[in-house]
């Protein structure tokens, strides 16, 4: 059934799930969720010039351009390990609570000064959107960087069976996805699912030296490389300065190396800095080249983003929030900003029994840090107790009218939340 299903994609233009965006000669996959169910768009999709279909249902088991399976998102996953088995080229795995996309970025940016590299587009990290990066793999790729996502365990095990990884990284543990994993014991358990993975399968394993808890889960294991910011054994960072982006220098073996001059901000950026550089080094991409790839990248997606508007300041970190990246942001605005400043913080998601107190601990946080105007968002800050004043609206749309009829002027301002909060709203009246 692959066998043939896999013929039909390689004619194809493409594999499609969303009728809307579907192209001509594209592979449709009829998936369901929790609230829509993909077979009832085959025959549009069958109209508007697939190729075929793979669905489900049993409506279509006639029809000759369409493939009847018992599960199409199975199905998927399937097809995407099979196409991957064809393609004899290193797969580097990625994840971790926080910094994930913004290391994979820059790996991607530096493994493409040699190697022509697919990664993870946007947020495609999930069993869905593992496989559809996957299926992008083309003969003239010979690198695959592919950024993993979980909020459950067992998830980074089975995205880890579809793409079938060579070596992988952790970037950290964090207080992130707690609901879904069942505490911060679930996300360690859930996380090093790679480690366990590349272990049985003799993978190599970059493993950050200073994190005890990733070194401790990969102790006694012949395959690994370790890079960090102290005397790491092979490849290791130092900050130069961080205001207002993060200048470095990094050795390799001992041996100093280059200085790069980044457009990143926040020092919690310098180890996944250090891991780019890492993997780049590892596989031959030399130092010049290294130091290209990374100042020539600019973030764009809403993470550690500076933004000059007007005479504000606009540090925007809203693509998604935890405890662990809260406070980390928290502790860079305080320490490399002065003059006046504004926290515009929306609520932290899916922290199930934890939220309240994470919540209150961030409270805790913030009133050690000079400001001269607080902005919480989301219901989840709304019962936490503060000691000074502060504005709490119900939605950032609120915090937007309300900045709208009461603009800042020369002010820094940290605008960051989890995605559901939706905190980039604000920037229409900054």
């Amino acid at each position: 059934m692959i066998e043939k299903l896999y013929t039909t994609f390689l004619n194809s233009t493409g594999v499609c799930t969303d009728t809307r965006k579907l192209q001509s000669g594209n592979l449709f996959f009829a998936l369901k969720g929790p609230s829509f169910d993909g077979n009832k768009f085959v025959s549009t999709a069958l109209e508007n010039g697939a190729i075929a279909c793979v669905a489900d249902s049993d409506e279509f088991s006639d029809n000759s351009r369409v493939f009847r399976v018992k599960d199409a998102l199975q199905t998927l996953q399937e097809l995407a390990t099979f196409h991957r088995m064809q393609h004899k080229i290193p797969v580097l795995a990625l994840t971790g609570s926080n910094g994930k996309t913004t290391t994979k970025e820059l790996i991607s940016a530096v493994l493409n000064k040699k190697y022509n590299t697919l990664f993870t587009q946007g947020n495609l990290n999930n069993h869905i959107g593992v496989p559809l990066t996957l299926l992008r793999l083309n003969h003239t790729h010979e690198f695959a960087v592919i950024e993993m996502g979980a909020n459950h365990q067992n998830e980074i095990a089975a995205l880890c069976q579809i793409a079938m990884p060579d070596m992988g990284m952790i970037t950290n543990i964090g207080k992130a996805h707690l609901e879904g994993f069942g505490g911060i014991e679930g996300v360690i358990k859930g996380k090093t699912e790679m480690y366990d993975y590349l272990k049985s399968n003799n993978g190599i394993i970059f493993c950050r030296y200073e994190n005890d808890i990733l070194k401790g889960k990969c102790d006694g294991y012949k395959n690994l490389i370790y890079y960090g910011t102290a005397a790491a054994k092979h490849v290791y960072g130092e900050m130069i300065n961080s205001q207002p982006f993060l200048r470095i220098k990094w050795y390799k073996d001992g041996q100093f190396q280059n200085e790069i001059q980044t457009h990143l901000t926040g020092e919690y950026n310098l180890e996944n800095l250090i891991a780019a550089i890492c993997i780049g080094s590892h596989f031959g991409v030399e130092p010049a080249l290294i130091k290209d790839a990374i100042e020539n990248y600019s973030p764009d997606n809403q993470r550690s983003q500076i933004i000059n508007k007007g005479s504000n300041t606009i540090i925007l970190d809203a693509y998604n929030a935890n405890p662990t990246s809260m406070e980390a942001a928290l502790n860079n605005f305080e320490e490399n900003y002065e003059g006046k400043k504004a926290l515009i913080l929306g609520e932290m998601l899916e922290l199930g029994e934890d939220s309240a107190k994470e919540h209150q601990r961030i409270i805790d946080i913030i009133s050690h840090i000079d400001k001269d105007l607080l902005i919480l968002v989301g219901k989840n800050f709304l019962n936490t107790t503060l000691q000074e004043t502060a504005l709490r609206f119900v939605t950032s749309d609120d915090a937007k009218d309300y900045l709208s009829k009461h603009p800042l002027k020369n002010t820094s301002i940290l605008v960051k939340g989890s995605r559901g909060s939706k905190m980039e709203k604000v920037l229409e009246s900054l």
